[in-house]
């Protein structure tokens, strides 16, 4: 812990909140909610193999993916937290097609909440590090209830974001707009304490993320830059290592704390790829940010999309903001064709 300190978060958030403009009760209130939910689910995620929550259910989501228990069980949590408090005025799941409306028999708030309940769940069945992820935008329509132009806003807007990391240990990250602070559950005492404090992504990057095993796809920039990153096209800069997990957020997280960049590009055949934009690349976006660094979809900031459908997907890249510039200048030099086919798509006049 910083400086030998024990700050809970919930301290934490109250201290700070002369920083943070949206700090109201109700959005402090709301960040409590979202570490509790957290620890509800790092109490499964950590018994998992001693319940009846591992494998597979018989239903898919949105994208056609089988869903696990866990995910299930984790999307239950976040929106029973949610559901009845008065702080939120709609929510939106990776699991659930269209937006989750407030129950009428509840107030509703100023905010709206979009989340991955379970991110990287493929991996849940071989005890590989998992996530949360989360966003927060502030609600913009005139009306009571939240509407889909409340949840469709670009990431730039966010109030808050974050994401939860069950590994061997679990920790809570997030940013209000002011830093990146990090938050690791103490289970003797159940809570969240400070453990690293205003994080920056290191200069010196260490590792590169990507499954190599989509080589043969990628476009002539992408596969010009991975040989880049390793160092094979010439010897002007240290080849970083490769690490890659297959969990967004435990690949993120590493890269976060040691440096790097992660990258899930678009190709000839999919060329919005395959990350969700407002579960998934606006949050990490966002805290990217804060820390130092820098997200993109190989042509422009993740920060700056108009989003136009809630399931949208984006191509990734983030980290190190000047491994992620990089990356966009081999896809400038190399890749006309993709862009101009991927553009139509960012800008909302096809799917």
């Amino acid at each position: 812990m910083p400086d030998g300190k024990i700050l809970t978060i919930g301290r934490h958030i109250l201290d700070q909140q002369k920083l943070y403009p949206h700090a109201t009760g109700a959005f402090t209130g709301l960040l409590h909610d979202i570490a509790l939910a957290a620890k509800l689910i790092a109490q499964q995620t950590t018994r998992a193999g001693l319940l009846d929550i591992l494998g597979a259910t018989e239903g898919e989501n949105i994208y056609g993916e089988r869903q696990q228990k866990l995910d299930l069980f984790a999307d239950r949590v976040i929106f029973q937290m949610n559901d009845h408090t008065g702080r939120l005025c709609v929510m939106g799941s990776e699991e659930s097609e269209e937006l989750i409306p407030i129950p009428d028999q509840f107030e509703a708030g100023k905010y709206v909440l979009l989340f991955d309940p379970l991110d990287g769940s493929s991996n849940i069945d071989v005890n590989v590090s998992i996530g949360t992820i989360f966003a927060i935008h502030r609600k913009i329509s005139a009306g009571e209830r939240g509407t889909l132009e409340d949840a469709l806003q670009p990431a730039s807007k966010l109030v808050a974001a974050g994401y939860v990391i069950y590994g061997s240990s679990t920790m809570l990250v997030y940013s209000t707009g002011q830093g990146v602070h990090g938050f690791t559950l103490d289970p003797s005492v159940g809570e969240f304490l400070l453990s690293h404090e205003n994080i920056q992504m290191p200069p010196t990057p260490k590792y590169y993320s990507a499954n190599q095993g989509y080589t043969k796809k990628w476009t002539p920039g992408i596969q010009a830059y991975l040989n880049w990153l390793q160092g094979l096209d010439s010897d002007d800069h240290e080849p970083l290592a490769g690490r890659y997990i297959g969990s967004l957020v435990a690949d993120f997280h590493r890269n976060l704390l040691r440096g790097g960049v992660f990258l899930y590009p678009g190709d000839m055949k999919e060329p919005a790829g395959k990350m969700r934009l407002m579960f998934e690349a606006q949050a990490l976006a966002f805290i990217a940010n804060q820390a130092g660094g820098y997200a993109s979809d190989g042509v422009g900031s993740i920060l700056d999309i108009q989003p136009h459908d809630l399931h949208q997907r984006v191509p990734l890249i983030v980290g190190n903001r000047d491994l992620v510039e990089t990356a966009e200048n081999f896809i400038r030099e190399h890749d006309n064709e993709w862009v101009k086919t991927y553009l139509p798509i960012r800008q909302g006049h096809t799917r």
